[in-house]
Parts: structure tokens; C-alpha cells; sequence
């Protein structure tokens, strides 16, 4: 087998390949980057998808492989990248806290530099990415202690189950809707969620938080919550905005809510949907005692479990390995509704046909 020996030419659009293009992840990325002229995707014919040795020939290919892939099968496809220009993007949990692999979530101080560089990159998962957007700032600026005991409640739409949850809402009819599915239902109650050790290690916590990852009746959106006692932190919720304002200043995809504090906004309601479509996020902190340092108060991270929690941010992660604008093909600082042009990928993602067992577990698993 023989593998490009060059770097890319700058000239030439960058290939791309999606090893698990038919779950919901990977079905918007491609879906996203056809429309792209610096993109060339790289596909297999239905019958090779699975084929291994078609697979290794298309993964060495490419510029860029992203993997869209349950665990094991994304730790096999990183082994038959053998190609040492190829950079590999991973969707799954497999490799965020693994040696030798790149966090990707650039925001987070230190971390767009390492991309920049990087041969492997582990996209960070949904829940996972609003509370170390939330958190690691504040461990980061002795706000919080490393020691933190903290609880996140993380609320978010069907669609972060993949295709045979998104199917399971949107065909059910009659008493099944109505006992088990109207309601928000939480899950992950035994604190094994996959999205743990990431949130730990990235945030720098040594003492395990308290999860409480909740699914609801709407199709998109994630809203995170962490909520910190009195005496917790060392700080005013208005000292925390100012921490925040800082860490994130210049972050395009970021965004921090310095009117929050009024608690106002959508009559002191939020919706965990207010973001859908979308691929930025957004921080507020909200509290009765603005001033009073280390009042209980709740922190709060809005964005798309689709967008700044998975397809959105496997393309920033691709943008920057290859050197384009960052926000290149993103959709950020507008609200587009609900559902928007994205929304062929979740039809699609219902309709495809000869879905792989392997596809719904990884969407399933990473809910």
C-alpha cells in the first residue's frame, strides 16, 4: 500500500475522510463540507464501508480522517492510520484522555496551539464540553479549588441518542408518548457516564463530580448546569462574569452573558433550546447576591449538542489542523431556529437504510 509521502498542496482542496458517516455525527459533518470548495470528501461505496482493508486505503488517504466510530472501532481505525501526514479527528471517547492525543476543544488555554500542531485530535463530548467551558476557568483561576465537589444536572435534546432515539421520539404515537416519552428522563444515574474522566482531567478536578445527564422531548440543544454552594468559591458571581469575560476574550464561539446576572432575560427562564442550529455557546452566572463573595449561585452553559457539542466541533478541530479560519463553515451569533439547513441530516439520519448495529451504539453510547 502506498501512502502520499508529501504534505498536502495548499492549492488543492483538502481530502477528507469519515470513517462512520452514516450516524447522525457523521452524517452532518459530511453534509456540512460538500457545500465547501476547499473539501474534497473522500467516500466508499456502500458495499466497502465496512470493508477494513477499503477503509485503511481511504484513512491514508486523506488529509483529514474523522471517525465517527464507536470505541473500539475508532482505536482499531487509529491503528491503520499509518500514513504520518494524516491527521485524525475522533468523535469517540476512546482517546480524550489518552497519551499522545490532543483535547479538542480549542478554547481552553493551551490547546489551540496544540491543534495547530496535531496529528491526533479527540473531540470532546456534548455534556462534557459545557461543563469544562463552565469549570475549567475557574479551577484555572483559583476560583474553584482542584479538590471541587461539584454536581452538574446536563438537560439535552433526543437527537444527541442518534438515529434510534431520534426515531424512537419522533414515531411514537399514543400511550408510549405519553408515559414514557413526554417527559425529560434522566439516565448515566450509576455515575458511570463516559463524559466523566474527560470532564476531570480537562477542568484539572481531583475529586469526581456528580452527573446527572438528563434527555428531554425537543429535538436539539443542550443546556448545562452547575450549580455552586455558598462557601464553594472564593469569589463574587460578578468577580466569576469578569473571569469568564477574560478567559474567553477574543473567542468568537464563545460567548459570555454579562447581562445574566439581572436574571431577566426570557422572563428568568431558559431554554435549553435557545441555541439549536447553532455552533457557539454560551456562559451565564446567576444569583441574588451579585456582590457577596462565595454566595450560592448556578452556572449555566447554552449551545448545540449537535454543533459546539459535536459536528460543529469536529469542523473548528478541522479548520485549524489545516490551517483555514477557524469558523470557517460554522454557523455562530445568530439564532437560526430550531431546526435549520442541518436538518436533512437528522431526516437522513432516520431514513438511511442499511444502518450498521455498530452506527446506533455509538450514538447511543455517547448521548
Amino acid at each position: 500500500m502506498g501512502f502520499p509521502s508529501q504534505l498536502r498542496d495548499s492549492r488543492q482542496p483538502s481530502t477528507v475522510f469519515i470513517d462512520g458517516s452514516a450516524g447522525t455525527t457523521g452524517l452532518r459533518i459530511a453534509q456540512r463540507l460538500r457545500s465547501r470548495a476547499d473539501i474534497r470528501l473522500i467516500t466508499l461505496p456502500e458495499a466497502l464501508r465496512k470493508d477494513e482493508s477499503a477503509r485503511a486505503d481511504a484513512l491514508n488517504s486523506a488529509d483529514v480522517a474523522i471517525l465517527c466510530l464507536p470505541d473500539a472501532a475508532a482505536i482499531r481505525a487509529s491503528e491503520l492510520v499509518e500514513n504520518e501526514h494524516t491527521i485524525v479527528i475522533d468523535a469517540s471517547t476512546a482517546h480524550r484522555t489518552a497519551d499522545g492525543w490532543d483535547y479538542g476543544f480549542p478554547e481552553i488555554h493551551g490547546a489551540r496551539e496544540a491543534i495547530t500542531h496535531s496529528r491526533r485530535i479527540s473531540n470532546p463530548g456534548c455534556h462534557a464540553s459545557g461543563f469544562i467551558a463552565l469549570v475549567a476557568p475557574l479551577v484555572s483561576a483559583g476560583v474553584l479549588p482542584h479538590t471541587a465537589a461539584l454536581t452538574c444536572v446536563s438537560l439535552t435534546g433526543y437527537s444527541g441518542g442518534g438515529k434510534k432515539m431520534i426515531a424512537e421520539y419522533e414515531t411514537a404515537t399514543g400511550d408510549e408518548l405519553a408515559t414514557e416519552l413526554t417527559a425529560p428522563r434522566a439516565y448515566g444515574l450509576g455515575q458511570h457516564h463516559k463524559h466523566i474522566p474527560e470532564m476531570m482531567a480537562v477542568s484539572q478536578l481531583q475529586t469526581r463530580p456528580t452527573f446527572v445527564p438528563v434527555v428531554a422531548n425537543f429535538y436539539a440543544g443542550l443546556e448545562v448546569t452547575v450549580p455552586l454552594p455558598a462557601g464553594l468559591s472564593s469569589a463574587s458571581a460578578r468577580d466569576i462574569l469578569d473571569v469568564y469575560s477574560t478567559y474567553y476574550s477574543g473567542e468568537p464561539l464563545i460567548h459570555v452573558d454579562d447581562a445574566s446576572l439581572s436574571d431577566t432575560a426570557e422572563s428568568g427562564f431558559l431554554s435549553a433550546a435557545a441555541f439549536a442550529g447553532r455552533d457557539d455557546l454560551e456562559i451565564s452566572v446567576h444569583t441574588d447576591a451579585q456582590e457577596e463573595v462565595g454566595a450560592p449561585l448556578t452556572l449555566v452553559a447554552r449551545f448545540d449538542n449537535l454543533g459546539k457539542g459535536a459536528s460543529g466541533a469536529a469542523i473548528q478541530n478541522l479548520n485549524i489542523a489545516l490551517g483555514v479560519p477557524e469558523t470557517t463553515g460554522l454557523r455562530y451569533g445568530i439564532s437560526t431556529g430550531l431546526r435549520d439547513s442541518a436538518d436533512g441530516d437528522a431526516a437522513a439520519a432516520t431514513q438511511t437504510g442499511g444502518s450498521s448495529t455498530q452506527d446506533s451504539n455509538y450514538e447511543m453510547r455517547h448521548l
